[in-house]
């Protein structure tokens, strides 16, 4: 047995950094661990690792769909004993000099390992001793060391869950000119040429000049943006350079350092730092880091954002444990992602979808699974996320949490500690680290893919496209068609729609809107639906002096306004909007046009997200406007539904799309180039908003900044902005996007060919001709019983339409893009307090209660901060009744 071990152990390679993923942390279909009593096995061909539970055993289930894959490493981690302050030691000398030295994995915990060979027929693995390996011994150990220590897959620590961040050189540092040369003052004794500060400073490698940082979020007296009005000063007199500066106290002996370019407005690279260093007296090689970067401070913050943990009397909100209430650890900047997910597997359609306490579910899929490794399959990493947070198995105390005394002063406990008297069940849970599925849902985004906090509604809208794109690469690759538009005789949504197999639908809904010329002589109408899965409303912002008991300042505060108001601004008549410089098809006048939106179809789950934003500075800035829910957190909106073509209007006629140059009104597109908007996206926000004016196109653009295609170069030849003509033959690239979705090359390019090159109808074309294989001579697509020549808007307009709140996603911050998101969902089985009784005591109530999910922190909300915190919300999650 030993010499065909070594055989097979010489042809197993070692993993390559920056190709191979190395799953050596976890498994990649469950989220048992290397800290479990068994461990995790890491198989040596793949990678892959899966976990020896009994009832899962993940790395059985491989080793059967892979058996040519023999050989695993089987990884133990355990936690040293903590050799630091435990509150009653004496306090260590008082440190003097602060050099930022990374805690080393080995400092915390040990590693057992053992080289396992899987065996034909075998359902669990042999123990093999090394040893016994002869020549071959030292290459399998070493084998099993770049394995156990690759950080390829899962990095330990937040700045690694983060990613690495995408720096790039830019003109400024790649041709930086320095004008002037000298010595800048000794380490302690350096300041803001502008103010006091001696720390957070930044260098302009241009002349020299040190100025403090910008004003941070939630890290008071870190900067005054004297660094910024410096680059200012010199650009506003015409003078270049001044653009590039590095933050003194992130510089390593290796060189790296924190490098910012005000021109581009992003963090750069400068290749020649150590010279340009040299130039102002820095020795590189003699440096110590003393100062956290830009990217270790926003994670700092990230990880620990105070965000209501705490009742109205100062008291630690109970944590609570159990299926659906697991928390999900925070990758470094991912609370938008975890708001969401927590969200959507609060919702029946995404339990039933993706769950099932037998593990049939999951064991089916993976059983048919197309890809090689569960990690690459976004399936597969949506039922372990479901599996990680509805079985609740992982939803328990960390056990590495550990309360100080109640008389100890100190800085290391938990943000948010229980009572120092209280049970250790109190202590709060680790939570489930969704890395895979953060992995796969932001590949080929270049925000989702990033490190950087995104905006959560945004988020919501790119995890459905994937889902829905994964889903219907599995029907195609199983012949099974589930149309994302089907509708019945009765205009509600077949049961195939409705079912487990494809729950993103549950938020669509048909949006109809109604288009009437203003010429009295016409009045012509023309109406077209559209789908969508999101209710954007503007929220009016109405200021009002507010004082702030806690420093006697004047606050900028707004007056509260109802949901249902924002509601009707954007629906039925309230909506009515007036559009100026419309061309009638009907009596070729060119007048105003009158637009309005109505409902045409009722979702299951209503998503609302409040738009609370203001310009300031054409920079979008995110307001606090309170937003009174309708009593019981119940909507009703009937009267938003509506009915298509009414008996005596007359219909306008569609118009084909002319193949000639579109047209962009010169005065406008001058106006936005002027305010720094590159000409490319200019013409973009006009085409998408019909050249109606600069404020429509500048709302377009602030919602679209973060698009993967905003700078891509716009298709002239037509007026539609790039789609295609019908008949023309599609891009290769369009081609390929289809292909990846699991259609054939032949489906994908008659599909684009008929819908003039648009991806999204594209897919739903070939979801309506299951039968038409693409080619020329294919037949014709047989008849179903139910009409997919003209999908109809997935919902229902079956009345009433009742929706009472089941979730919301709030955020803190000045922007969307940064700051902190957390949900809140209504659970069942929570004793909560109602309220003050008659006789002025509290009244307990055993009904449903709100649950607060802030990353891996999952607590019983109280009722005083759910309703103030639903005032100001940012996505409303409804669920029909």
């Amino acid at each position: 047995m030993a010499a065909q071990h070594i055989q097979l152990l010489q042809s197993l390679t070692f993993p390559k950094p920056g190709v191979d993923y190395v799953h050596n942390e976890e498994c990649t279909q469950c989220f048992d661990s290397q800290d479990d009593e068994r461990g995790v096995d890491v198989c040596l061909t793949c990678f892959n690792g899966g976990c020896l539970s009994e009832a899962r055993h993940h790395a059985r289930s491989h080793f059967q769909k892979h058996p040519d894959h023999r050989f695993t490493v089987n990884i133990r981690r355990r936690r040293k004993e903590a050799n630091g302050r435990d509150g009653q030691s004496e306090p260590p000398a008082k440190i003097t000099k602060l050099e930022v030295v990374p805690e080393r994995e080995e400092d915390k915990y040990t590693k057992e390992t053992t080289l396992r060979f899987w065996g034909p027929n075998a359902t669990d693995g042999q123990d093999i001793d090394i040893s016994e390996l002869g020549d071959q011994a030292e290459r399998a150990r070493s084998l099993i060391t770049a394995v156990v220590d690759a950080k390829f897959a899962a990095r330990s620590g937040p700045e690694a869950a983060w990613g690495e961040e995408e720096l790039a050189v830019c003109e400024h540092t790649l041709l930086l000119e320095q004008l002037q040369r000298g010595s800048i003052p000794a380490e302690g004794l350096a300041k803001c040429q502008s103010c006091d500060i001696t720390t957070n400073l930044w260098l302009c490698l241009t002349c020299g000049a040190l100025g403090c940082g910008r004003p941070q979020y939630g890290m008071p007296g870190a900067g005054n943006g004297h660094a910024l009005a410096h680059f200012n000063t010199h650009h506003s007199l015409g003078e270049e350079g001044h653009a590039a500066c590095v933050k003194l106290g992130t510089i390593t002996p290796e060189g790296n350092a924190d490098i910012y370019c005000y021109a581009c407005d992003e963090p750069r690279l400068d290749p020649e730092l150590a010279a340009h260093l040299g130039n102002f007296g820095i020795n590189v090689a003699g440096q110590k880091k003393t100062e956290k970067s830009l990217a270790e401070l926003q994670i700092e913050q990230n990880l620990a954002f105070d965000f209501s943990l705490t009742a109205e009397d100062g008291s630690a909100l109970e944590p609570v444990f159990g299926p659906g209430k697991t928390g999900l650890a925070n990758l470094g900047n991912s609370c938008y992602m975890a708001s969401v997910v927590q969200t959507l597997f609060s919702l029946l359609a995404f339990q039933s979808r993706y769950y099932d306490s037998g593990l049939s579910k999951a064991e089916a899929h993976w059983a048919a699974c197309r890809e090689a490794l569960p990690a690459e399959c976004i399936e597969c990493q949506m039922l372990k996320v479901a599996d990680g947070l509805l079985s609740g198995r992982y939803a328990k105390p960390d056990p590495n949490v550990k309360r100080p005394p109640a008389n100890v002063e100190t800085t290391d406990a938990p943000l948010h500690p229980a009572p120092a008297d209280a049970s250790p069940a109190l202590a709060h849970q680790a939570g489930v680290r969704p890395a895979g599925l953060k992995r796969l849902i932001g590949a080929g985004h270049a925000e989702f893919s990033s490190m950087r906090q995104q905006d959560a509604e945004e988020f919501l809208g790119h995890l459905l496209t994937k889902l829905r794109r994964s889903n219907h690469a599995q029907a195609s690759a199983s012949g099974v068609f589930y149309p994302l538009a089907c509708t019945g005789t009765s205009g509600s949504r077949t049961s195939a729609m409705i079912g487990s197999e494809e729950p993103t639908e549950i938020f669509a809904f048909g949006v109809e809107q109604r288009l009437q010329c203003g010429n009295p002589s016409c009045g012509g109408v023309r109406y077209r639906v559209d789908t969508q899965d999101v209710l954007s409303v503007a929220v009016p912002a109405v200021e009002v002096p507010a004082f702030d008991d806690k420093d006697g300042e004047i606050r900028k505060a707004f007056a509260p306004i109802e949901l249902t108001r924002c509601i009707g601004d954007v629906l039925g008549k309230g909506g009515e909007e007036r559009l100026e410089g419309w061309e009638c098809p009907g009596c070729g006048q060119k007048s105003a046009a009158f637009k309005q939106v109505h409902m045409a179809t009722f979702p299951e789950v209503l998503v609302v997200h409040a738009k609370k934003f203001q310009l300031v500075n054409w920079v979008p800035t995110k307001l606090d406007v309170p937003v009174i829910l309708p009593h019981d957190d119940t909507l009703t909106l009937d009267t938003y539904l509506g009915h298509g073509l009414q008996p005596g209007e007359k219909e306008l006629a569609d118009t084909p799309a002319v193949a000639a140059q579109p047209q962009f009104d010169a005065e406008v597109l001058a106006q936005l180039e002027g305010m720094g908007f590159p000409a490319v996206r200019c013409q973009r926000a006009l085409l998408a908003t019909g050249n109606i004016g600069a404020e429509a196109a500048m709302e377009w653009l602030f919602g679209h900044m973060d698009d993967p295609d905003i700078d891509a170069p716009l298709d002239l030849g037509g007026a539609s902005g790039g789609a295609a003509p019908s008949g023309s033959e599609p891009s290769e690239e369009q081609i390929a996007m289809l292909v990846s979705m699991g259609f054939t090359h032949a489906q994908a390019r008659k599909a684009l060919r008929e819908t003039g090159g648009d991806t999204e109808r594209a897919v739903d074309w070939v979801f309506s001709h299951p039968d038409d294989t693409g080619e020329d001579t294919a037949p014709a697509p047989a008849s179903s019983g139910v009409d997919f020549a003209k999908p109809a808007a997935p919902g229902t307009t079956d009345l009433p339409a009742r929706y009472r709140l089941k979730a919301f996603v709030s955020h803190k911050g000045p922007s969307v893009h940064s700051g902190h998101y957390v949900a809140h969902v209504r659970a069942p089985g929570l004793k909560v307090a109602a309220g003050t009784g008659g006789e002025g005591m509290d009244v307990d109530k055993d009904e449903e209660g709100w649950v607060l999910f802030n990353d891996e922190k999952v607590v019983k909300a109280d009722v005083k901060s759910v309703d103030e915190l639903k005032r100001l919300a940012y996505m409303y999650v409804f669920e029909r009744v």
